[in-house]
């Protein structure tokens, strides 16, 4: 068998940690209002059928997940079409844990981007900005994640219009991803900076986990779809690889 592999194109990994960027899904988790519970079954069980197996609903932005661009206009692309490339992505990581306990409504600025960039590095076309906000310590607690007031609007910490604008025009990224059920602000009901990147067909992460243990950059991100025929997105498996 002739090997037409071109060793030009070959791509590797360098690392020296995986980090599991995936909270465990289970029927407690903090889920968006109005979004199905989850729930799991039993099915069959090893004493009486010779093995354990369970079924389990869960809603396709639930759990640690990606949107996909038909989540906001009727004609953008479904999850199951993210190709295989798209979904391994260098990636850093901006902490704003201190604005964020200051004011749960705080949106990442541009200069907050541009004050990364100084202390840290340039950020390269095609890389997936993550923004660690601290809201992932408050996971096991659904009042406290999304911490809504008496007119039920959320109030927790986003990217801002102008920085992810800047981000998809000035830094051409792949896509972010945050810590918080939402890469929109809590109280930004219109759902703005999803529709701006996901409009773009790039990638939407929410409800990650474990930021807290990621360096600031030198990270490679791998993506693991339920490839949903049809599906506005799924729940994903993301690992990190440190180098």
């Amino acid at each position: 068998m002739t090997n037409n592999f071109n060793s030009n194109n070959l791509k590797t990994i360098a690392y020296r940690q995986i980090i599991d960027l995936t909270h465990a899904i289970h029927p407690n988790i903090p889920i968006w209002p109005g979004d199905p519970a989850i729930a799991f079954e039993t099915v069959s069980q090893i004493e009486k059928h010779g093995y354990f197996l369970r079924k389990f609903s869960i809603g396709e932005h639930s759990g640690t997940h990606i949107n996909a661009p038909n989540s906001f206009d009727p004609a953008g692309a479904s999850v199951d079409n993210y190709e295989p490339q798209s979904l391994v992505s260098p990636a850093i990581a901006i902490d704003i844990r201190e604005q964020s306990l200051a004011n749960p409504d705080y949106t990442l600025t541009v200069d907050d981007i541009l004050n990364w960039e100084q202390k840290h590095q340039f950020i390269e076309p095609g890389n997936l900005v993550l923004l660690y906000t601290g809201w992932q310590e408050k996971w096991e607690d659904e009042r406290a994640f999304f911490n809504a007031d008496e007119s039920g609007i959320c109030h927790f910490p986003g990217f801002g219009k102008a920085a992810t604008q800047f981000l998809l025009e000035e830094r051409s990224v792949a896509g972010i991803g945050t810590d918080t059920h939402g890469v929109d602000p809590g109280q930004d009901e219109s759902f703005a900076v999803n529709k701006m990147v996901l409009g773009k067909q790039r990638i939407v992460l929410e409800n990650l986990a474990n930021l807290h243990l990621l360096p600031a950059a030198d990270i490679t991100l791998v993506v693991g779809i339920l490839r949903l025929l049809g599906g506005s997105g799924s729940p994903v498996s993301v690992l990190a690889f440190v180098a």
